[in-house]
């Protein structure tokens, strides 16, 4: 990549597509470093803007995110299927809350203040490359059509379909954020994986608890597994776990939030023209093996700023290729059968110290920590799989999508 330079007015160094995650994290990188100039691209008001959604990550040295952190967590605790916990505490790390309305907030102040940034309410059209950048054409509410040039373009929308790849999960949720009579949340213990629910016959499910305050939390049914269930079915599930698992008693659900996040060894496509690149989901962001993404796009926006800066002749992977490896051999085995799913994430945070896990997770240990950890999996149904993985055909699977309930 060159090094940015200022343009003629009306001109950006960077046109941002996608005021989500991807795009606004990027977005407050470069403003708040002062590499270049931004254009942000958004959806006008209607049903092209998403519901508000729900980010999660850990972070021990803090960063500039704070004042949209909803709330943090010092202990991590998961259930077996056996009904025995484990908490753990990754000192120095805290597991943080972001609601995408509070960050949208905090990083749309920022562009105000800054003299290089800028928010556009429009629906991008069409980008093409064009002498010395990107042109991208967008119509305003209102019908006007507008012309952004820039240097780079980032674009973080959906992707109209997934790439081919050898295997493909679907990480899918729905969560009610619930109010009790009574105290029935420690709010210092977050229960990243509670296993003490019914199993798919294919793939896992899991329940997952946010507390908020003592009679507060967000408590989410979750799956990996190839199909989306009915928004009915995401009801019984989470209402059994609610009482018959988490015995909450009496309560009320404030809202509530549903999703789908694709798990694929797909290879996602990076660059789309000499100055357009792709960024968030839609860029290889989210990790194949646990459909964490928020942590990845942090990470990924400091290297694209930095990159920037240094006129590096390219965009850097959000992942190594050694992580993404890991990730193809394990999808394969969770796909497959192979490995016991409950078992097997159950036994990764009972074996394995807090700190070097959320490393592991976030791909970001040494080939000496994965050999540790890798150890202490399934050695026999890991290796094979591995074996077997560099040999199966990418092919296409179908879209993720929540599927509709029955008439």
């Amino acid at each position: 990549m060159e090094p940015v330079t200022r343009g003629p007015a009306g001109t950006s160094d960077v046109v941002v597509i996608g005021g989500g995650a991807a795009g606004l994290s990027l977005a407050n990188r470069l403003v708040g470093t002062g590499v270049a100039t931004v254009t942000v691209v958004e959806p006008p008001d209607g049903p092209a803007r998403p519901a508000e959604r729900t980010w999660c990550y850990w972070d021990q040295d803090g960063d500039d995110l704070g004042q949209a952190v909803t709330a943090t967590w010092p202990l991590l605790r998961v259930h077996g299927p056996d009904g025995t916990p484990l908490t753990v505490d990754p000192a120095p790390s805290r597991y943080r809350m972001v609601r995408s309305t509070a960050f949208e907030r905090l990083v749309h102040a920022r562009l105000a203040d800054s003299p290089g940034g800028r928010l556009l309410r429009a629906t991008a059209d069409t980008v093409r490359d064009v002498p010395g950048g990107a042109e991208v054409r967008c119509t305003a509410p209102g019908g006007r059509t507008l012309t952004l040039r820039s240097r780079y373009v980032f674009d973080s929308r959906p992707l109209p379909a997934l790439p081919p790849a050898r295997t493909q999960l679907l990480q899918h949720f729905r969560g009610w954020f619930v109010r009790t009579r009574d105290g029935r949340f420690d709010p210092a213990v977050a229960d990243l994986m509670d296993f003490r629910v019914p199993q798919p016959r294919h793939g896992l499910a899991f329940g997952y608890v946010l507390p908020l305050a003592p009679d507060r939390a967000l408590v989410e049914y979750t799956e990996f597994s190839r199909t989306p269930l009915t928004t009915p079915e995401y009801e019984a599930a989470l209402g059994h776990y609610a009482r018959a698992v988490l015995g909450l008693g009496e309560f009320t659900v404030d809202r509530a939030e549903q999703g789908v996040i694709p798990m694929t060894d797909a290879r996602f496509p990076r660059r789309t023209g000499a100055s357009v690149f792709r960024i968030g989901t839609a860029g290889g962001a989210t990790r194949p093996a646990t459909g964490y993404t928020f942590a990845a796009v942090q990470r990924h926006s400091r290297a694209i700023a930095d990159a920037l800066r240094d006129g590096r002749a390219t965009v850097p992977r959000p992942h190594g290729r050694r992580a993404l490896a890991m990730d193809a051999v394990l999808l394969r085995a969770l796909d497959t059968g192979r490995i016991d799913g409950p078992a097997f994430f159950t036994g990764l945070f009972r074996r394995t110290p807090p700190q070097r896990l959320l490393r592991f997770l976030d791909g970001a240990t040494s080939v000496r920590e994965e050999w540790g950890i890798g150890l202490r999996t399934p050695v026999g149904p890991m290796l094979r799989t591995a074996l077997e993985v560099p040999f199966l055909t990418r092919r296409t699977h179908p879209a993720p999508g929540t599927r509709k309930s029955p008439p």
